[in-house]
């Protein structure tokens, strides 16, 4: 079998109360011809327009010699690296699918001007960029592809040589770029950006940098009669009813929470694509699970909290259940092709379960709306409550920095995590410098007690963002940014890469304080001696 599942104690008396119902729905089957009723009549119209991920490897086949003699093509011409623009589902599926394979693809979803600048500084004589954007107008794609647009040509590269365009068809991008010259690859405009890991938006990146995509097509393609009949074995749906049984009479206490730990060497990055697709199909509503991606030794792993589902990635979910040390826990396996499929699947599912629209995301957009206010009003902005040892502290509410101290504002941030709440740490920052500050997590998560989640911004938006605000009011937020000399134009723009992440940090913000959800932000002006405070003060 391709992919594997194991579970016991509550999710697997989910999977026994909730499957035969499923079955008896015909719900894999209907999911499978693309019936767009499943979720009820308000998701109707949505679903409609976004089932078509269901038949991606099929429409995806022919796309394959295409992307292959385009690589040898480029090849020929001596690109040797690959750079990929893109935010959300349109990097995080072939980020996973690279780094599985072992092939080297620079992945730039970030507005940090430092970030950016290290993917033109690295030269531009053996790379093509690769422009990944759905609508065609994402703020971020559109102004990483206009920076490398001028920089090939002030070294005499012409871009229609070595920019790639995946879009939607009829996009803006779609235009622009044929009217440039570019290549382009169209993808099905009914399946969703985080579902698009089989389209063209995984596959082109991916395929162009070396990946065996035909493969992955492989073992996707073995997976699809597993998740498409209506059996009691389906692995799809017993994932999904085992992700999404917190509102069941079955389980004894709510789980609405899910730890995605990696626990196997095969396949690498893969919580972080799963966190996306599950926080921006289910956070809605009010309603939602929260994936928080962990490492084997993070405090939520070596004390559970009540409301938190494991999930356990293993290389051989059989092998492992036979030694199992975990109970509780559900154990998957299969190959990266497999997995993609029964993640689908089992969250439009587990959307189903909860009673909401899997394919939607209505509080994406408000904090896109913010930020362009912010660009188009360039306030100053607001004095910092206190700065200590050259931190700027500021925070949506006052009483949180009373203190005077970073350790005195995070234990008051804490202090308002209710006792089914969660934080989420926010990191607007170079991450290729301070990759250390993800280490932050297990600092916090072990101080306020309670799940914690780490996001670099401002890819995050496009993922997690739309939990935090449509999802259930349980969450802090604990805002990183970094002030620096460092800045970089936009050509054809009127802001930089600088004002750009900083907007969309405060905007993000502002929208989180309109939901009433608690948010301090610690500006750091040195990283190196900063990160290390911040280190201490979490502890």
């Amino acid at each position: 079998m391709s992919f594997e599942i194991h579970t016991s104690g509550a999710p697997r008396a989910a999977i026994d109360a909730i499957v035969p119902r499923l079955v008896g729905d015909l719900i894999a089957s209907r999911i499978t011809a693309g019936d767009p009723t499943i979720w009820g009549e308000a998701a109707e119209d949505e679903a409609s327009r976004r089932l078509g991920w269901v038949d991606a490897v099929s429409i995806s086949r022919p796309l394959v010699p295409e992307i292959l003699a385009l690589r040898d093509e480029l090849r020929a011409r001596g690109v040797t690296r690959v750079v990929l623009a893109g935010m959300g589902g349109s990097s995080l599926a072939p980020e996973v699918i690279a780094q599985t394979a072992g092939v080297d693809l620079t992945i730039l979803d970030s507005t940090s001007p430092g970030q950016v600048l290290a993917a033109l500084d690295s030269g531009l004589e053996d790379v093509a960029l690769v422009v990944s954007s759905k609508s065609g107008s994402t703020v971020e794609t559109d102004s990483q592809r206009r920076t490398f647009e001028a920089a090939f040509r002030d070294v005499g590269i012409d871009p229609a040589g070595r920019i790639v365009v995946v879009t939607d068809p009829g996009s803006p991008l779609e235009e622009s770029a044929r009217a440039a010259g570019y290549r382009v690859f169209t993808a099905d405009p009914d399946v969703g950006g985080r579902y698009s890991a089989l389209t063209a938006f995984g596959l082109v990146p991916a395929g162009l940098a070396g990946v065996d995509i035909a493969e992955l097509l492989d073992e996707a393609e073995a997976t699809l009669l597993q998740v498409a009949v209506d059996s009691a074995e389906n692995p799809a749906l017993r994932l999904g009813a085992a992700i999404a049984a917190h509102g069941e009479a079955v389980v004894a206490r709510r789980r609405d929470k899910l730890g995605l730990i990696t626990d196997g060497t095969h396949i690498v990055g893969l919580p972080d694509w799963i966190e996306q697709l599950i926080a921006e199909s289910t956070g809605k509503e009010g309603t939602g699970i929260l994936p928080v991606v962990l490492l084997p030794v993070s405090p939520e792993v070596e004390s559970v909290p009540a409301d938190l589902q494991l999930v356990r990635l293993v290389d051989d979910a059989n092998e492992f259940h036979m030694h199992e040390r975990h109970p509780g826990e559900i154990l998957v396996s299969g190959t990266l092709g497999a997995q993609f499929v029964v993640w689908e699947y089992a969250t439009a599912i587990a959307g189903h379960l909860l009673g909401i629209n899997p394919f939607d995301q209505p509080d994406v957009e408000s904090a896109k709306h913010a930020a362009r206010g912010l660009l188009d009003a360039r306030p100053e902005p607001a004095p910092a409550a206190f700065v200590a040892d050259g931190v700027e502290v500021r925070a949506t509410d006052p009483a949180l920095v009373a203190s005077g101290t970073i350790a005195g504002v995070l234990d008051a941030l804490w202090a308002q995590v209710p006792g089914d709440g969660y934080v989420a740490i926010q990191a607007y920052v170079n991450r290729l410098e301070m990759p250390q500050l993800q280490g932050l997590r297990e600092l916090v998560a072990a101080d306020s007690g309670r799940p914690t989640t780490f996001g670099w911004g401002p890819r995050f938006l496009h993922s997690t963002g739309q939990y935090h605000k449509g999802g259930p009011a349980q969450g802090v937020f604990l805002q990183i940014i970094e002030r620096t000399d460092v800045d970089l134009e936009i050509p054809g723009r009127p802001f930089t890469f600088g004002q750009l992440i900083e907007a969309q940090a405060a905007g993000d913000a502002a929208v989180l304080a309109e939901h009433g959800r608690p948010v301090v932000t610690l500006t750091i002006t040195e990283p190196q001696d900063d990160v290390l405070d911040l280190f201490e003060a979490a502890q």
